[in-house]
């Protein structure tokens, strides 16, 4: 196809396709997939050859969020039946990370629910650092706690933290539909933040809620403006007693399509598969591999994932292979100072899924 040819070209070169050549890949057939696969992960390979980064989530603190983002199962009002605890202590959120390095992650994902911390929360958040430090001196730790405050970002910056992770989620025109205690423009704010602050930018999306392909194109290419490190790809969980419970509008086919579209807008980011995968991909995952060149291991923040061991076969079986503490993730260019309810692992007395 001319088109695939064109965006291989454009991705090769780290070219931004235009809006109508990323439509027209999420318009593709299920007939023209493989080719589409294909075509991608030649893009893949020239950026970050046959690796596959693991990432590890610690959830710090669940539920009982203030916010109301439509798609979450910790938002307010929520009746979804996932666990709710306080702030982990240091060593608790330690132990867990230990789980997932112990499983290959490179990267542990300090996650915590809420609108954003207060000062005295940066301070729980820089402790938890420390306390992961201690034990494992070279893995990448990434903060994940809602909008930031003026000054937030330089402490987590300082405490050691790498990166920080706020997705922008859905487009601009349509963020109202899924939020209304906070806008788009809020979490651009942050992630900008972040950068400025010295952290490698993490920020992606959620596919899956109802939105359009327009929708779909409008915010990777706005986060291809924002120019992350990272692009988390979430596919919707549609837990029941949230607003989404009923959106699985979502086939294996159309999930690959997306991915393939954000890896030809992104061409050299870490585009990682994140929350969703099994429950949208289901078998086809090992075809995501080449697409991605990054993953969560195990499980997620209130959902469980598959089991960390089947990650790795998977991994594996693809002919991929896992990527070492000692490889750096990014291309030399971007190199910088880097629906099962979940009831395991941390907030609970059963090991974690690593």
């Amino acid at each position: 196809m001319d088109l695939l040819n064109a965006l291989v070209d454009k991705g090769l070169r780290r070219e931004l396709p235009t809006r109508e050549e990323a439509l027209a890949v999420l318009a593709t057939s299920d007939d023209e997939l493989l080719d589409v696969v294909a075509a991608a992960g030649k893009v893949r390979r020239q950026w970050f050859g046959r690796r596959v980064k693991l990432n590890y989530l610690v959830n710090l603190k669940s539920g009982l969020c203030p916010e109301d983002c439509f798609y979450c199962s910790q938002r307010l009002g929520s009746k979804a039946d996932v666990l709710k605890y306080t702030w982990l202590k240091p060593e608790e959120a330690a132990d867990a990370a230990s789980a997932g390095v112990a499983g290959g992650a490179k990267r542990v994902c300090l996650v915590a629910s809420g609108r954003g911390p207060t000062d005295r929360d940066v301070d729980r958040v820089s402790e938890t650092i420390s306390a992961i430090r201690e034990r494992h001196g070279d893995v990448e730790v990434c903060a994940c706690l809602g909008l930031l405050s003026d000054g937030q970002a330089e402490r987590l910056k300082e405490a050691g933290a790498d990166a920080y992770n706020h997705n922008l989620n859905t487009s601009e025109a349509t963020y109202g539909d899924i939020c209304t205690t906070h806008d788009f423009s809020d979490r651009v704010s942050t992630v900008k933040q972040a950068q400025a602050a010295g952290m490698s930018a993490c920020s992606g999306l959620i596919a899956g809620m109802g939105e359009s392909d327009e929708d779909l194109v409008d915010v990777v290419f706005a986060l291809r403006e924002l120019d992350p490190d990272s692009v988390p790809v979430n596919f919707l969980i549609p837990f029941e007693g949230t607003p989404l419970a009923k959106e699985w509008n979502l086939t294996p086919q159309r999930a690959l399509r997306i991915l393939a579209m954000v890896r030809f807008v992104c061409p050299d980011a870490e585009v990682r598969l994140a929350g969703g995968r099994e429950q949208h991909l289901r078998t086809l995952q090992p075809l995501a591999l080449h697409l991605v060149n990054s993953i969560f291991l195990g499980d997620y923040l209130t959902s469980e994932g598959q089991a960390g061991q089947a990650d790795l076969a998977m991994i594996a079986d693809a002919g991929f292979e896992v990527e070492g503490a000692e490889t750096t993730t990014l291309p030399q260019h971007r190199r910088e100072d880097l629906v099962a309810v979940r009831r395991r692992g941390t907030g609970t007395e059963l090991p974690p899924n690593a």
